[in-house]
């Protein structure tokens, strides 16, 4: 479950700095682990495991459109979602892709997380995404995407774990933007546009934790 839109307040007054991680060890299992996974997680989730394992290294020649729609696919159809509560036990745990894909379950900001970490090791620059923090205008609650941008004045595409279409953000009027953020930098929403920038991405807490995890991870 995300934070309300009173966060945003509480952002701007962290002084902490992004912090830099090699997180490549999580995005790639070796072979040799997918039996513990099988052992620990069960075979279903060491499939997923393996799926996506197989997505990252066939994707790599795609166009990016296509690893936006492979990618984007891939996560809706083989995630279930569930709040964090029932998933967890706790009320706001952003998930690594390893942990999302070995539950099989997550809520929205699992399922950008994961999108965004994958479209990152397929060669998709950093700079043209952002997961973005909106408000989910029919269903009155807060919400979160991966917006991808094809250049930096180009209106974004959104990947969204509530359809299975990917849309320009002109198209999603039941969203409403709030802030952004990526490896590089945390934005405030400026109507549908690139926003303003506000400081790092460190500040947002549950993103360092994110990236001190997948640094650590270990099957």
């Amino acid at each position: 479950m995300l934070h309300n839109l009173q966060i945003i307040p509480r952002l701007l007054c962290l002084l902490s700095l992004t912090l830099i991680f090699d997180v490549s060890a999580e995005l790639n299992i070796s072979a040799a682990f997918l039996p513990k996974i099988e052992n620990k997680y069960g075979a279903e989730a060491s499939a997923r495991v393996e799926q996506w394992q197989s997505l990252m290294q066939s994707g790599v020649f795609l166009s990016e459109q296509d690893k936006l729609q492979r990618v984007n696919d891939f996560f809706n159809q083989h995630i279930k979602f569930t709040e964090d509560i029932y998933t967890w036990g706790v009320n706001d745990y952003w998930a690594t892709p390893l942990e999302l894909l070995t539950k099989g379950m997550g809520d929205c900001e699992d399922y950008s997380i994961a999108k965004y970490f994958t479209l990152l090791e397929l060669g998709v620059p950093e700079k043209k995404m952002r997961i973005v923090y909106v408000k989910a205008v029919k269903l009155n609650q807060a919400h979160m995407v991966l917006a991808y941008y094809s250049s930096p004045r180009a209106i974004p595409v959104l990947l969204d774990n509530l359809i299975p279409r990917i849309k320009l953000a002109t198209e999603r009027m039941d969203l409403l933007p709030v802030y952004s953020f990526n490896g590089s930098g945390l934005w405030l929403a400026k109507s549908r546009g690139r926003g303003e920038k506000v400081g790092s991405a460190g500040q947002l807490n549950m993103w360092t934790e994110l990236k001190q995890r997948m640094f650590k991870s270990a099957i």
